[in-house]
């Protein structure tokens, strides 16, 4: 008996042959050419190169081939299958860098528009006003002292030379805490600190005293029940009334500019003895509004000056409730308003817009820092 015949196989596969490999591969070819964007793009790989393509099926039959037929089916395969994923990763380049110029062209952003719909805000003029008056006063030597808001009533008025029957001393000028029996306030000056530092610190003592305060006041034009003072305190030997009017001198050159003189108006204060209103020469007109044909000036009302605060002599009795001997030490104190010196310096008329928080008032004063 004969061998098998192994060169020999009956079985003939259609798709492996060559006009159908090539057949193929050119239809897969223009099939990805003609895809029109990414998506397309995706379907067409589907068909043409997926698992269930003409070329994987055809890949599939090689099996059903002599052996010696296999390898030339398995290169004429490989090569048409090489052409179709060139031509995909060709293609899905190019439709890549449309759709990318695509994009840049339809989602570029305009910078010219406008980019500040919402306002940043500003620091409060209150803020950065009271921070450079302090700043003068720390640059001839003072130190910056703060005390707490709600204080004890021997601070805000027993240290201070208030009698109990003053007025101050009653719910219609001051919060009190709880009841008037607590004892407990929200201080109606910065002068609690001062007693504070008197007692706390080294003499001799030099203070400036920024902070909030509160008063039984109606919120209008010109008043509101919290707002801001800026007092100052010297307590050494040997000081008196002419070391005070040097040092108001300096603050009001340093904030409003040099040349500008202040005069002192008697006056009364429980804690100073003696006592005086301080005004200073009008820094817009500088007293010249008050000469006949001068024009009018809105800052001082052409009255020539302009009310600033109050000062004195440190009255000997705030002395000795601190601990210090009035005969050897002598002081000196002052306050002013800062809502006041805004008002006056920057032409506010209202009070109500410091006090809103509307950043329309806030905004033109900048970021100072």
């Amino acid at each position: 008996m004969s061998a098998p015949n192994k060169s020999y196989d009956p079985v003939e596969v259609s798709a492996l042959q060559p006009e159908a490999l090539d057949a193929a591969r050119d239809e897969a070819i223009a099939a990805i050419a003609a895809a029109a964007d990414l998506e397309e793009l995706k379907k067409v790989r589907l068909a043409h190169a997926g698992d269930r393509s003409p070329l994987a099926l055809a890949n599939r039959e090689i099996g059903a081939l002599p052996p010696a037929a296999r390898a030339d089916a398995g290169r004429r395969i490989g090569a048409a299958r090489a052409a179709v994923g060139q031509a995909l990763k060709a293609r899905q380049a190019e439709l890549e860098e449309e759709r990318d110029q695509r994009v840049l062209a339809e989602e570029t952003v305009d910078v010219t528009l406008p980019w500040d719909r919402a306002p940043r805000g500003a620091r409060h003029p209150l803020t950065t006003l009271q921070e450079r008056m302090a700043d003068v006063f720390v640059s001839m030597g003072f130190e910056v002292a703060e005390g707490p808001e709600v204080e004890a009533g021997w601070f805000n008025f027993d240290a201070l030379n208030f009698k109990p029957d003053h007025p101050a001393r009653t719910m219609q000028d001051t919060f009190f805490v709880e009841s008037e029996d607590t004892d407990l306030v929200l201080r109606t000056h910065t002068s609690p600190v001062q007693v504070r530092a008197m007692l706390s610190r080294p003499l001799p003592v030099y203070v400036v005293v920024p902070g909030r305060t509160y008063r039984t006041d109606e919120l209008d034009a010109t008043h509101s029940p919290v707002f801001h003072q800026l007092e100052g305190l010297a307590v050494d030997e040997g000081l008196t009334m002419a070391d005070l009017r040097g040092a108001i001198d300096a603050f009001v050159h340093g904030m409003f500019g040099e040349g500008l003189g202040t005069r002192f108006r008697p006056s009364y204060f429980p804690f100073t003895e003696p006592s005086a209103e301080v005004d200073m020469q009008c820094f817009v007109c500088r007293g010249g509004s008050v000469e006949p044909g001068a024009e009018p000036c809105r800052t001082c009302a052409s009255e020539g000056w302009i009310e600033l605060g109050g000062c004195g002599m440190v009255n000997p009795r705030v002395l000795v409730a601190c601990g210090i001997d009035p005969d050897r030490y002598s002081g000196w104190a002052f306050g002013l308003g800062v809502e006041r010196s805004l008002m006056f310096r920057h032409g506010v008329e209202d009070m109500h817009d410091m006090v809103e928080g509307d950043v329309r008032f806030t905004l033109p004063f900048g970021m100072e820092i």
